[in-house]
């Protein structure tokens, strides 16, 4: 007897969950024909690096085991731009390395059978599994990404619903107005003054320039360990939170706004039914709804680049960072690891977040869902 999902909820669930494997499919091939029809490449990339007055990287090292020798006397007509100076061999030998001497379509279908059994494989060019530089990096981004996003939406709601309630007062002028121009400041030039003011030296030294934890953060005990976590993260995660809740308390504001002018509003108060009921009771559930739907994308953005600029003026080894090292290398197996945990998190989170809603406001129907 097949299963019956009698809950609106939980069919509408359970639809979504099916949606994730030709999701997930489908961005991958997406991104892996964008990356295959961009200029460049892995090969290209390796080949510049092997050119007279360029460092040989360590991939170059594993192609011949030593500086790469030239033969200037090729013929330049060859499928690589730079490999005029390079023989055959070691064109011939790189693209082997990298597995470009396989069809376009053979190697993404050896890469989706490897994706499927969260095999990320290895980087290109640090010759380290793809796994082990996103669990690596993972604490970082997860770190900046947790708190600044509890703290964004724990001083940009409440402060928007005061706003909204004090509509029209000297409080509200002048904090909108401040909101407003804050909002107006990059999050990078706040991560570049706090780090100029609080750790450069210039000013105060009261915080570190980089890493997450201390170099001797293993010789400490737990609560130890902990405070120089919290104090490693201060910097950064003000850097996030002063660049992102101002439009967010703006928004809660004007969502407020929007549904204290609505006619239920003015009927229950015409009832006689307090006002701070009216307000936890009914405006909150529908005014938070788009706020929360936010929450999921907010999250992920986060922790897969919104704080790049951050993590690079602050020193810190994010996957933000590693994946803007590896589409600059054209390193595709960690930027396709990247894509992969990124696209993966972002579907469960979303799902997550619709789920939120509905246990916020139980009148969403998933009629959609039956």
């Amino acid at each position: 007897m097949p299963l019956r999902l009698r809950h609106p909820l939980l069919r509408y669930a359970a639809r979504r969950l099916l949606l994730v494997p030709p999701t997930l499919l489908a961005i991958l091939v997406i991104n892996v024909g964008v990356t295959q029809l961009a200029p460049g490449g892995p090969v290209e990339h390796l080949i510049a690096q092997l050119t007279p007055g360029n460092d040989t990287s360590g991939a170059a090292e594993r192609v011949l085991g030593s500086p790469t020798a030239l033969a200037p006397d090729l013929d330049p007509a060859m499928r690589y731009r730079g490999a005029e100076r390079l023989d055959a061999a070691t064109i011939a030998e790189i693209e082997r390395m990298f597995g470009f001497d396989r069809p376009p379509l053979e190697r993404f279908w050896m890469m989706l059978r490897r994706f499927l059994s969260f095999d990320l494989g290895r980087s290109l060019f640090l010759d380290r599994p793809v796994a082990e530089l996103l669990w690596q990096r993972l604490p970082v981004s997860a770190s900046l990404g947790a708190w600044s996003t509890l703290l964004t939406y724990g001083i940009a709601l409440p402060l928007g619903i005061v706003l909204a309630v004090r509509r029209g007062t000297g409080l509200d002028r002048g904090a909108t107005f401040a909101i407003a121009l804050a909002h107006a400041i990059p999050g990078v030039v706040v991560a570049v003054a706090l780090l100029v003011l609080f750790a450069g030296g210039r000013v105060f030294a009261w915080f570190p320039t980089g890493g997450l934890v201390s170099a001797h953060w293993q010789e400490l005990p737990w609560g130890a360990r902990l405070l120089d976590w919290l104090w490693h993260l201060v910097l950064p995660v003000t850097a996030l939170v002063l660049g992102g809740f101002a439009g967010l308390a703006l928004m809660t504001r004007s969502l407020f706004l929007e549904e204290v002018g609505k006619p239920y509003v003015q009927l229950a108060l015409a009832k006689g039914l307090a006002g701070r009921r009216v307000l936890f009771r009914h405006v909150f559930p529908n005014a938070m709804l788009v706020v929360l739907a936010g929450l999921p994308s907010a999250l992920i953005g986060l922790l897969f680049g919104g704080g790049l600029l951050v993590e690079v003026v602050f020193g810190l080894d994010g996957i933000g960072l590693l994946g803007f090292e590896a589409i600059s290398s054209r390193d595709y197996p960690v930027i396709f690891g990247t894509l992969w945990l990124f696209t993966l998190l972002g579907l469960v989170l979303h799902l997550a977040g619709d789920l939120l809603a509905a246990a916020l406001d139980p009148r969403i129907g998933f009629q959609a869902a039956a």
